[in-house]
């Protein structure tokens, strides 16, 4: 298919035109307008040149790195979808060998530009904990993760919008200790959605809420708000955390706080594998008790006067009563029948 094109006559340009066009050419770069890739949420300001530069609302830039370790159960990968939707700040990245040195993380973190990250280690395919960190300089804590459920798994009918900013709810005990306050603010900074984030959306329409139970664990629940009275409605996901240590650096450093009640889940296998060892032993010295007392039994012997009549081994004493046996133990004879 053929274009025309028409051709137009030049006109001369005005000097108007001229002038115009010779300050544009001779304008300052420096007074041009300056853009950001927020403009559309930005505020303009006036410069000294009346130019209007756009200044981006969204000054909070931290991000969270999110990766588990090589060799994780399909529940814990489930796990970190789940916070993927829900956390728009979020970077992914690829399993973490669990032979290098957790301070390799440091350096995927700088690489991606997060300031903060959530590690799952996963060990003998069962136990899975939770490195919480703050890569810019500590601190980091180490979690013990039990009760997990995903979404998918729990099948709730509360229901949030994707990319929603949540509401962070804590538990009145977290300023009763100087390691649960560290811990409160240790979260607020990674489970928070970062005002004006591009991949967030304006609304607020679910809760995080962290509770500490009797027994020190933190419950991980997530709830919708169904309407202005505050109803709610879980979402999930669940999970349940006991903190094992505090280090003052990420990933490393000082020990700050060690949890004296924390056992491992190998000691607490251990003690059930001798305890239902010892139920065999048990049930062994029972059945050797039960034999001994049989023996016991049969060894002591008791009087018996009605036995005695019925003693056949007897001597036979006086002729009548020789007789008399020698006429039962007599065999019968066959009677002959008569010939005709």
């Amino acid at each position: 298919m053929t274009h025309f094109l028409s051709k137009k006559r030049k006109r001369p340009a005005s000097s108007s035109e001229d002038s115009s066009e010779n300050e544009s050419k001779f304008q300052n770069p420096k007074d041009e307008t300056i853009s950001d890739s927020d403009s559309d949420s930005g505020t303009e300001i006036e410069t000294q040149s009346n130019q209007k530069v756009v200044k981006s609302k969204w000054t909070d830039r931290d991000k969270v790195l999110l990766l588990c370790s090589r060799g994780s159960l399909a529940r814990t990968r489930h796990l970190m979808n789940d916070f993927k939707r829900l956390m728009p700040h979020v970077h992914s990245e690829a399993k973490f060998d669990k032979k290098e040195n957790l301070g390799a993380l440091n350096e995927i973190a700088e690489l991606s530009n997060c300031s903060k990250a959530m590690y799952f280690e996963s060990r003998k395919g069962r136990d899975v904990y939770l490195w919480v960190s703050n890569v810019n300089g500590g601190p980091s804590m180490k979690f013990l993760v039990h009760n997990t459920h995903t979404m998918n798994e729990l099948n709730l009918s509360g229901n949030c919008l994707k990319g929603s900013r949540p509401i962070l709810v804590f538990d009145s005990q977290f300023d009763s200790k100087v390691h649960l306050k560290l811990i409160k603010e240790t979260f607020k900074h990674v489970f928070k959605t970062p005002q004006y984030h591009p991949r967030s959306q304006p609304f607020i329409d679910h809760i995080f809420n962290f509770s500490i139970t009797p027994d020190g664990r933190i419950w991980f629940r997530n709830y919708q708000v169904v309407d202005e009275k505050l109803e709610l409605q879980e979402i999930g996901p669940r999970m349940v955390l006991e903190i094992i240590r505090i280090f003052d650096g990420p990933f490393s450093g000082t020990v700050l706080y060690d949890n004296p009640d924390y056992i491992t889940p190998n000691t607490i296998r251990k003690q059930l594998k001798l305890k239902a060892a010892g139920k065999y032993e048990n049930r062994q010295m029972q059945k050797q008790e039960a034999e001994i007392k049989e023996d016991m039994i049969q060894s002591v012997k008791i009087e018996d006067p009605v036995g005695e009549v019925f003693d056949t081994n007897k001597e036979i004493v006086g002729k009548s009563a020789y007789l008399l046996s020698k006429e039962i133990d007599r065999p019968k004879s066959k009677k002959k029948k008569a010939r005709n």
